[in-house]
């Protein structure tokens, strides 16, 4: 098979998509001819639009896979398309013109064109199926793959002052909650993202004790990984949380929502799950980490059993079927 992978532009803010679709293609170009294709530019513009169009079509294969974010170049690659859609929710904020264009460009029109609509989460495939209701036969779940970069790490947990991981500053992260849980807790909170006037402005206010990077390299995200003590990813929504299994895979314990995606890769008994809306929740539920090492010990060994379920040679060998399949 000759696969072709479609990449958005490449920005520095964002890394998720092309780190974890590198590996796959990695493994898929080890068995079948292909190419990654990334598209030449990012800004949302009608010419952006039309050039993106352009490239795309010129650019495609006996099988294309858009990989994530650049939905409509499904209207130019034909019928033996794959098309995975990783965050719905966050794709349709702002007002209800921009909320048209998005359902007509990125869902519904991309959805009669594709083959297959592969979907991160059970969650994520019920959003989708209420959007694009006429194609939820082509909607399958595919779940994200563990980076191979990120191994068992051990590290002596500091309950004198661990220091606290927090990967996103938009407003699904649910910083501004994190922060006012964490007030009277002694701990240093490492944020990743780049804070807003009044994040930093709730930071100082809180006295909380936090240094914070952005547009930062895979390498650094894996290297915060393996120093922090614990994950704090207690997001009012997400497609997957990503976050949940790299944690988990260097052995540290994580704290997320009780909702949602976070709620199903978590698995069983595997994280803290806490209410994302209530402070107390939140605060409760890093004071029980902290605390009981019987209980934060539990967490981490069913994470390390969690994590086997989103293998790189497991996920890879659903793609090849579904190329296969094509």
């Amino acid at each position: 098979m000759n696969i072709i992978f479609f990449f958005r532009k490449k920005q520095p803010q964002f890394n998720s998509i092309e780190e974890i679709f590198y590996k796959i293609q990695a493994v898929v170009f080890s068995k079948n001819k292909g190419k990654s294709v990334e598209l030449p530019l990012s800004s949302f513009s009608f010419l952006s639009f039309f050039k993106n169009l352009k490239y795309a079509y010129k650019n495609k294969g006996e099988i294309n896979h858009i990989t994530g974010h650049v939905n409509y170049i499904a209207l130019v690659l034909g019928k033996k398309t794959i098309l995975t859609v990783h965050d719905i929710g966050s794709s349709l904020c702002g007002n209800k013109i921009h909320q048209i264009v998005i359902k007509i460009l990125w869902y519904w029109l991309p959805a009669l064109f594709v083959k297959k609509i592969t979907v991160i989460s059970e969650f994520s495939k019920k959003e989708l199926q209420e959007i694009i209701p006429f194609a939820k036969h082509k909607i399958q779940v595919i779940y994200n793959p563990v980076h191979s970069d990120l191994i068992h790490t051990p590290k002596v947990f500091d309950k004198q002052c661990p220091t606290i991981l927090h990967i996103g500053t938009k407003h699904n992260k649910n910083l501004e909650n994190t922060i006012k849980a964490l007030k009277s807790i002694h701990c240093k909170l490492h944020i990743i993202g780049k804070l807003t006037k009044t994040q930093t402005t709730l930071l100082h206010s809180c006295n909380i004790n936090y240094d914070n990077e952005f547009y930062v390299p895979y390498k650094r995200i894996v290297e915060a990984y393996q120093k922090c003590d614990i994950l704090s990813f207690a997001s009012f929504y997400e497609g997957f949380g990503m976050p949940i299994i790299e944690a988990q895979s260097v052995g540290r314990v994580v704290l997320t929502s009780n909702i949602g995606a976070m709620k199903e890769i978590s698995g069983t008994k595997s994280t803290c799950l806490v209410n994302p809306k209530d402070t107390m929740s939140i605060k409760k539920g890093f004071e029980k980490i902290i605390v009981d090492d019987t209980y934060r010990e539990s967490l981490i060994s069913h994470g390390l059993k969690n994590i086997k379920r989103f293998s790189l040679s497991e996920i890879s060998d659903q793609y090849l079927k579904l190329y296969e399949g094509l």
